[in-house]
């Protein structure tokens, strides 16, 4: 067996997984569901080690901060594990952290007879999962929900396992088995790809922390170029949640402010693609005909409503003149879009759709670009508002979970 070790922060709460490598065919998992002291634990390693002394005893392989999860291509399982980590910020006294490195470690011996097809296929497959990489963009939390918006963390508690499920967590995948066998994820960590930075900042002379989030969807994810539209789920490509959050920083005084500001982007919910088979700097916009009622877009808007709630406003900053159409048309179907799906909905619940040509005023030196959007944005928040709530200074109690 493969023998993992896992304790909480303060060290007071052991636990032990045990990794059948001698099945070659499933992925075989068991948690000791007793809870041990640290002087327990290394009793029981010690007990293990004398008992297979015969066969070699324990060899310790590494130390690891998490399990990004496990996979199967051709020949045996792998486990990917986290190595090291980098701590690149706090939300409410909970650490924040990147990868800085990880390994992928086989469960057992292959079987597979070398120079073979299958394996050759599962070198490939090897390599193409180690072209990943996870130290970058890449971001996690022990016992903060980042694949949530912060409202929704303050708001309402959800079982760790349903988080896995979002639109942000991208090992998903990689986490089912263990998850489904285990019916927990405390060995597991969710990797939220997308961005976080934090800073700290002071305005007449109060401090306060900046922090800015962004997830990028798992679903219909691609490069520029290859991944444009929706697909026949409403799901858009490369849908990018980015949240903006601010804390004030208090040494003493209780209690603490917080605010946050949650925006959305994505690909123009329509059937199209681009041209890309051409030496072309601007590939023409192919527009699919196939939605004549918009059923995929308006899937799309229900399922943002669903996630942010009424009303929707949309941004659209494609160009609207062009000495050969491109964009234009691509934004006036857009819009007849929006007319048809408003005919069916409530007035109050209307999208409200601006285009706004944001290339035609960007080359105008006399028109200031950031001040007109500031204008859009306060606009924005005026009808959507934001959310704001007060902490406990101390940090905010609303996880506690089994910690790396």
């Amino acid at each position: 067996n493969f023998i993992m070790i896992g304790r909480d922060q303060s060290r007071t709460c052991w636990k032990v997984l045990k990794i059948n490598k001698l099945e070659l065919s499933e992925l075989s998992l068991t948690e000791d569901s007793t809870t041990y002291s640290e002087t327990e634990c290394y009793d029981l390693l010690r007990r293990i080690h004398i008992g297979n002394r015969s066969t070699g005893g324990l060899k310790f392989l590494t130390t690891c901060y998490g399990i990004i999860g496990f996979i199967k291509f051709l020949g045996p399982y792998y486990m990917l594990m986290i190595t090291k980590r980098r701590k690149i910020g706090m939300i409410c006294g909970h650490a924040v952290y990147s990868i800085a490195k990880c390994e992928m470690v086989p469960i057992n011996k292959s079987n597979l007879q070398p120079n073979t097809a299958y394996a050759k296929n599962e070198n490939r497959y090897k390599k193409l999962l180690r072209s990943v990489d996870f130290t970058k963009n890449f971001f996690f939390s022990y016992s903060y929900h980042v694949m949530r918006t912060l409202q929704k963390n303050l708001s309402y508690e959800e079982s760790r396992l349903f988080l896995y499920e979002t639109l942000f967590v991208w090992n998903e995948f990689l986490t089912r088995g263990i998850r489904a066998q285990l019916k927990s994820s405390t060995w597991t960590v969710a990797l939220v790809y997308g961005f976080f930075k934090q800073v700290r900042l002071s305005v007449l002379g109060r401090d306060f922390t900046l922090i800015l989030v962004a997830r990028r969807s798992r679903h219909y994810a691609g490069t520029r170029y290859l991944k444009r539209g929706v697909n026949d789920k409403g799901r858009v490509a490369n849908d990018v949640e980015t949240e903006q959050i601010v804390i004030e920083d208090l040494q003493k005084r209780s209690p603490v402010q917080i605010s946050s500001i949650v925006q959305n982007r994505g690909s123009i919910p329509l059937f199209w693609s681009q041209d890309i088979s051409r030496l072309n700097m601007k590939p023409d916009i192919i527009l699919s005909k196939k939605d004549i009622k918009y059923e995929a877009t308006k899937l799309h808007f229900e399922n943002l409503v669903k996630r942010y709630g009424n009303p929707i406003i949309i941004l659209n900053l494609i160009k609207t003149r062009e000495k050969k159409p491109r964009e234009s048309i691509l934004g006036a179907e857009f819009a007849n879009a929006i007319d048809v799906i408003n005919k069916d909905l409530p007035h109050d619940n209307h999208l409200k759709f601006l285009h706004w040509d944001f290339s035609k005023y960007s080359r105008n030196k006399s028109v200031c670009v950031l001040s007109y959007l500031a204008k859009v944005a306060k606009n924005a928040l005026d009808l959507t508002g934001f959310f704001y709530c007060q902490v406990p200074s101390s940090s905010c109690p609303f996880f506690c979970h089994f910690s790396w």
